[in-house]
C-alpha cells in the first residue's frame, strides 16, 4: 500500500492515475489532498489529474522519473538499497579540497556508474570532497542541470536513484565525501508543473528566470517546507555530506527567519538524528558575511560560501580580461586584499554595479569561503567555454593552481583543471520543446553579439556536438604536458594536506607583500612562503633567512640565503626553517 499525498491548494479536485485506474484524492487541511491505494508499491508508476481536466501530470515530489520530466512518476522505496557506509564520517571541512564534477561530461558515457569507475583517480589525486553539479531531473538527456523541475528525482539519463546511491556509497568506501548542487531559486522552463498545484511562485519579486520562488507570501510556509524536505532527502536518503545552494542572492525572502536560516536549523537537527555532519555551502553574489555567520551572531548559519572576488582578482591579473564583471578588477592589490580580507568589495564602490557593494568579513575564519581559479560558471559562461589554461600561459596556469591550494580558503577545482584539459566546457541543453530550444539558441548568440562575437561562432547549446565537445578527453593524460600539470597539482594538494597552517583559516596570520609595477606577490602563512612573478623579466625577492625551496613551477628558480630569483611567469613555495 502507498499513501498518495500532495499539496494542491490551487485545485478543487485531484485524482491519481495508475495503469488506467483513477482514484480520487480526499481533501485534507491546509490545502493537502491524500488517498491510500492498496495495490501501489515500490516501482508503481502514477500521475495526478487536477480539476478533472484529464491531463495527467507528474508528482511535484516525484522520487523517480524514468520516462523524463513529462512522463509518469514512480514510487521509490529508499529502504530497498543496502548501504555499506554505516561507520562513515566526512573529512573535517577546514581541511577540505573540493572537486566540482558534472556527471554528463566527466566520462565518455556520462553516467553515474561510469563516474564511479573513476573514483580511484579522484582518491589518488588527493581531493576530499566531490561536488556534483545538479542531478535533479531536467528536460532532455543532457544539460548543466540548472533547469531541474522534478527536484526529488535523480536524472534518469545519469542512471536514476539507484546509480546515485551506488556512486555515493562507493565514494564513502574510498574516503571521499560527496556534495550536491541544488537549485532552489527557480525551476526550469520545461516540465515545470508545480504552478498548477499551488503558489510556488510570487509576482511580488522578479528574477532572471521570471516570477520569484515564493518564500515569503501567502502559502510560502509549504513552499519552504517543499525545499527543506528536498534538502533533507538528499542528506538522509542519498547520504550526501552536504549541499551547495545555487545563487542564494536570488532568494527573495524578507521573513523574520530567512529561508537559509531555516534550512540551517533543520540540517543541524538532522545531524543530531543521524549522527553525521553535513555542510551547507552558498553561492552568493551579496558579499554579505551574514550568510556564513553563526545564528547566535545574527547570521544565517551556513557553513561556507563561494568567493568570487578572489576568483575575479586572480583571473583578471593572469589574463587581462576586463569584460563584464571583470571590469571591477585587474590589479595585484585586489588579489592581495582578497587573500587578507576575502571580499575586495566590502563596502566599496563597484563600477560594474554602479553602487556600493558588500561589507567586511570581520572575524570569520577563511575556511568559511571557497577559493578557485575555475568553476563551471566561470568556464561555461564564456562564449567558447574556454578554461584558464586556454586563456593564458602554462606558467600562469601553474601560478593559479599554487595560489588556490596555498590560499587561506577551502580550495575547489573544476573537473579536468588539474591536467589542463584540452576540452572546453560549453553551455549545452537538450530541450525537447523545439520552440524553447530555438529561443535558447538565439538568446545565447544574441548575448555574445554584444561582446563582438559573430552568431555563427557561438556554440549552439541545442547542438549535440556542443555537449560532446565538452566531455573530458581522458586520453590527454597520455601526453607529457598534461602529465606535468597533473603532477604539479598532486604536489600542491599533498603539500596542503601535509601542512597544518595551510588549513587553519586564520586571516590574521596571512602576510602579503606585492609590487604593482614589478608584478610580483609574496604570501606567508606560518612556515610556508609563497611567491609569484608575472613580469616579463626575472625578479629578485627577499625571503626569510634559511628558507628552503620545496616546490617550483619550473627550473631556473634559485634561492640564495635571504633572496629568491624568480623567472617570468613562475611560482615558488618555500619552507621557513624554525629557529632553534
Amino acid at each position: 500500500m502507498h499513501n498518495f499525498r500532495i499539496w494542491a491548494p490551487a485545485v478543487k479536485s485531484a485524482a491519481v492515475k495508475i495503469d488506467g485506474s483513477i482514484t480520487r484524492l480526499r481533501p485534507d487541511h491546509g490545502g493537502w489532498w491524500q488517498v491510500p491505494v492498496h495495490f501501489a508499491s515500490h516501482g508503481t508508476d502514477y500521475q495526478f489529474i487536477l480539476d478533472g481536466d484529464g491531463y495527467a501530470v507528474p508528482d511535484p515530489r516525484s522520487p523517480w522519473q524514468p520516462q523524463g520530466v513529462h512522463g509518469p512518476s514512480r514510487i521509490l522505496d529508499h529502504s530497498a538499497f543496502t548501504w555499506t557506509d554505516q561507520q562513515w564520517q566526512p573529512p573535517s571541512w577546514p581541511e577540505a579540497i573540493v572537486y566540482e564534477l558534472h556527471i554528463g561530461t566527466f566520462t565518455p558515457e556520462g553516467t553515474l556508474d561510469a563516474a564511479r569507475e573513476r573514483i580511484d583517480y579522484l582518491r589518488d589525486l588527493g581531493i576530499t570532497h566531490v561536488e556534483l553539479l545538479p542531478v535533479a531531473a531536467f528536460p532532455g538527456k543532457h544539460g548543466w542541470g540548472y533547469d531541474g523541475v522534478d527536484l526529488f528525482a535523480p536524472q534518469e539519463s545519469y542512471g536514476g536513484p539507484e546509480a546515485l546511491k551506488r556512486f555515493v556509497d562507493a565514494c564513502h568506501a574510498n574516503g571521499l565525501a560527496v556534495l550536491l548542487d541544488v537549485v532552489y531559486n527557480h525551476f526550469g522552463p520545461s516540465g515545470n508543473y508545480v504552478g498548477r498545484f499551488g503558489p510556488y511562485f510570487t509576482s511580488s519579486h522578479h528574477t532572471p528566470w521570471g516570477d520569484a520562488v515564493n518564500l515569503e507570501d501567502a502559502g510560502s510556509h509549504e513552499v519552504r517546507r517543499f525545499f527543506c524536505d528536498n534538502a533533507l532527502m538528499w542528506l538522509r536518503d542519498y547520504h550526501f555530506d552536504g549541499l551547495r545552494l545555487d545563487a542564494v542572492h536570488a532568494y527573495m525572502d524578507r521573513s523574520a527567519i530567512n529561508f537559509m536560516e531555516q534550512l540551517s536549523i533543520e540540517t543541524r537537527a538532522l545531524e543530531a538524528e543521524t549522527g553525521r555532519q553535513y555542510v551547507l555551502i552558498a553561492e552568493s553574489d551579496l558579499n554579505d558575511p551574514r550568510v556564513v555567520s553563526p545564528r547566535n551572531e545574527n547570521g544565517y548559519g551556513l557553513d561556507a560560501q563561494w568567493s568570487d572576488d578572489f576568483h575575479h582578482a586572480l583571473v583578471t591579473m593572469l589574463t587581462d580580461d576586463r569584460s563584464g564583471y571583470y571590469s571591477d578588477f585587474g590589479s595585484i592589490a585586489d588579489l592581495a586584499k582578497s587573500l587578507k580580507q576575502v571580499f575586495v568589495y566590502d563596502g566599496r564602490y563597484s563600477q560594474h554595479r554602479d553602487r556600493i557593494h558588500g561589507r567586511p568579513v570581520a572575524n570569520l575564519p577563511a575556511w568559511r569561503f571557497l577559493g578557485y581559479a575555475q568553476n563551471h560558471d566561470q568556464v561555461g559562461n564564456r562564449a567558447g567555454g574556454e578554461r584558464l589554461s586556454h586563456l593564458t600561459t602554462p606558467g600562469r596556469a601553474r601560478i593559479a593552481a599554487a595560489l588556490v591550494l596555498t590560499a587561506p580558503f577551502v580550495p575547489m577545482l573544476f573537473q579536468g583543471e588539474e591536467w589542463a584539459a584540452s576540452t572546453p566546457f560549453q553551455y549545452f541543453t537538450d530541450h525537447e520543446d523545439k520552440e524553447l530550444g530555438r529561443l535558447v539558441s538565439e538568446g545565447r548568440a544574441k548575448e555574445f553579439a554584444a561582446f563582438g562575437w559573430k552568431p555563427e561562432d557561438v556554440p549552439d547549446p541545442q547542438d549535440s556536438a556542443t555537449f560532446e565537445r565538452s566531455k573530458l578527453a581522458w586520453q590527454d593524460l597520455q601526453e607529457p604536458g598534461h602529465q606535468e600539470m597533473l603532477a604539479w597539482y598532486k604536489k600542491l594538494i599533498a603539500l596542503r594536506r601535509g601542512v597544518p597552517e595551510l588549513t587553519d583559516g586564520s586571516l590574521a596570520d596571512v602576510e602579503v607583500l606585492f609590487s604593482e609595477e614589478q608584478k610580483w606577490l609574496t604570501m606567508r602563512r606560518g612556515q610556508i612562503f609563497f611567491a609569484f612573478n608575472i613580469a616579463e623579466e626575472t625578479v629578485r625577492l627577499s625571503v626569510p633567512t634559511g628558507a628552503k625551496l620545496i616546490l617550483a613551477s619550473y627550473g631556473g628558480i634559485v634561492v640564495e640565503q635571504d633572496s629568491l630569483s624568480l623567472p617570468s611567469d613562475s611560482v615558488a613555495i618555500l619552507r621557513i626553517q624554525e629557529e632553534k
